[in-house]
């Protein structure tokens, strides 16, 4: 109760400054939510927190772009339908923190007409709560210009069935002129010989690769040609994907630092034509896991061109351990014969275990050497 009272207390002090007021955004539903004079109105943190029970967090929150409620029963009628259509108390309080607009909607004309759009697609009730919860935007957004984003949206993926998992993941998209971004893109993109499948699969995945200037794109996809990239392998999208995720000043820094590293450009095309992925690490972690395996005195950068793939694991909780207890092992002679390093690095924790910890724990050896190391 004392955190309620001092966080009520704060948001009354802040709002006896005048100028403050006159800042307060303009709701994107209707000016009514708004009052820059305190005669009718009544403190947003007061109502959420003594009508609705909302936590002092969110009220503070919420109360820190919306200062007054003008019009209670409203904000009451928008709530219950909310909790009618299945939102959970977290559900309203993650929808409220993101877009404090919402208290101020018009039930009728601005959210019940989104929610019906999106049940009469075909998406189930909890879907809608999850897509409206996370992506509060979509009910701000006019349903003439959220149906033509869903139908372009539904032809690049074929039909309605992936539909609510995209927007769950990503209802950013609706904001976007997808027929202008999402539809050509994905038409080069087949043109290129990617397949509908994987095409369908990046949109689940990373949409956001589809909402680039198609002149973008098209320029991304000739820099992966020019790198020799095969255009018939799987990886051919992923490597349009990284080089999109990145500047051309952060593209050559990453070359810089595996060159740095000892890495021939012949070395830095064949890691990327291998796992584009490998690319999309940081500087930092890809400076450190080649040091770490260079210290081994085991390999040299010939084995990371060879083995990308384990530039991507973690340091602290796959390669250290993994590499000291091989390191032990060996020092005691007791592994019948070398085991290859890639595979020691790359095998499940489970089948790590059974092979190199289990056997040697039955016998005690490894205990004694791991109370030797400490």
């Amino acid at each position: 109760m004392r955190t309620i009272y001092i966080c009520k207390s704060l948001i009354s002090l802040s709002l006896n400054n005048t100028s403050q007021l006159n800042k307060t955004p303009i709701s994107l539903f209707s000016p009514l939510f708004f009052s820059s004079s305190p005669e009718s109105p009544i403190l947003v943190a007061d109502y959420l927190i003594d009508r609705h029970k909302f936590s002092a967090e969110t009220a503070s929150k919420v109360s820190s772009v919306v200062k007054y409620l003008k019009r209670p029963e409203e904000t009451d009628s928008i709530l219950s339908f909310l909790q009618e259509s299945g939102f959970a108390d977290t559900h309203l309080e993650l929808l409220i923190k993101r877009m404090p607009e919402v208290l101020s909607a018009n039930l009728e004309r601005s959210v019940k007409p989104k929610f019906k759009f999106l049940e009469d697609l075909g998406i189930s009730s909890s879907d809608v709560v999850e897509i409206v919860s996370s992506h509060p935007r979509i009910l701000a957004t006019s349903v003439d210009r959220l149906g033509p984003s869903i139908l372009a949206l539904k032809s690049v993926l074929g039909s309605n069935m992936d539909v609510p998992m995209v927007l769950k993941k990503s209802g950013r998209l609706l904001g976007h002129d997808l027929a202008k971004t999402m539809v050509p893109n994905s038409e080069f993109m087949k043109s290129c010989g990617i397949s509908s499948s994987q095409i369908t699969s990046h949109v689940c995945n990373f949409p956001r690769l589809f909402l680039h200037k198609p002149t973008s794109i098209r320029e991304y996809v000739k820099r992966v040609d020019e790198m020799g990239f095969d255009r018939n392998s799987k990886s051919f999208i992923v490597a349009i994907r990284v080089i999109s995720s990145m500047t051309k000043e952060n593209w050559e820094l990453k070359l810089e630092v595996f060159k740095s590293l000892g890495f021939s450009e012949d070395d830095i095309l064949s890691v990327f034509r291998r796992l584009p992925q490998a690319f999309a690490k940081s500087e930092k972690k890809i400076k450190a896991i080649t040091q770490l395996f260079l210290s081994t005195g085991k390999c040299d950068i010939s084995f990371l061109v060879k083995n990308p793939d384990l530039l991507g694991r973690s340091i602290e909780n796959r390669l250290k351990p993994r590499l000291r207890l091989l390191e032990v092992l060996e020092s005691r002679n007791l592994l019948l014969e070398k085991p290859s390093l890639a595979s020691v690095c790359r095998i499940t924790e489970e089948k790590f275990f059974e092979k190199y910890v289990l056997p040697y724990t039955k016998v005690g050896e490894l205990f004694k050497a791991n109370k030797g190391e400490q």
